[in-house]
């Protein structure tokens, strides 16, 4: 396997194996891998509405309006998650919605990632975009799958309907201004990039230390 395609398929599914391995009580293959290529099947309806957006942008005027892709690539994952994972057996504890959430999210930017390396790349080498991706796009989709696996984990298993909003706007807004700030200095989108992984890290401990309590799944500790 050569570097380019080792880093534009290979980084998203390290990450995949990693959110997986985190877990102490682990998740069925099989639901794993459909959560995956549910994510995959998400870049076409994205697709289409990032279309529809570049088009308005033409027609307004407008010099950037890709910020706006995350209202619509989040809010499709989040609709993905509320309609395959929601209402599964599997889905039985918090730190289940990080590991979903984030293999969702990672199933969209591995597709993503090849029609930029691979597809819609012409200005750059294809190793460089699978580079730069690999260490900015591809962290980006992940922590905003495990910010919305958290909250929709809170929402489920402490009911609160706060937890269910935040699962759906938080993601969006860290994934907008992330495409806003592509055009700072890299010291600005770099930190921005670093403070978003940082948050999500966090809030993925957080889970991981609920779960070494617990002597079976189904055991249920956020208070």
């Amino acid at each position: 396997m050569d570097l380019t395609l080792l880093l534009t398929i290979g980084v998203p599914l390290v990450i995949v194996a990693y959110v997986v391995q985190s877990d102490k009580f682990p998740e069925p293959t099989d639901l794993v891998v459909k959560t995956f290529f549910v994510g995959v099947f998400l870049c076409w309806p994205a697709g289409f509405l990032n279309n529809f957006i570049f088009v308005l942008q033409d027609a307004l005027g407008f010099e950037d309006l890709s910020f706006l892709a995350g209202f619509t690539e989040e809010p499709l994952k989040f609709l993905a998650f509320m309609m395959f994972i929601k209402a599964n057996v599997e889905f039985d504890e918090p730190m289940d919605a990080i590991v979903y959430g984030t293999i969702i999210s990672l199933g969209f930017a591995t597709y993503e990632n090849i029609e930029y390396v691979y597809l819609y790349n012409e200005e750059f080498s294809s190793l460089f975009i699978a580079t730069l991706r690999a260490i900015s796009a591809i962290p980006l989709h992940a922590c905003c799958g495990v910010i919305m696996g958290y909250y929709i984990g809170l929402y489920t298993f402490k009911g609160s309907k706060k937890y269910i909003i935040q699962a759906l706007l938080i993601p969006i807004f860290v994934h907008a201004l992330y495409n806003f700030l592509t055009g700072f200095p890299n010291i600005i989108f770099f930190g921005y990039l670093i403070v978003v992984i940082y948050f999500a890290n966090n809030l993925h401990k957080k889970f991981v230390a609920e779960q070494k309590q617990k002597t079976f799944e189904s055991e249920q500790r956020i208070r």
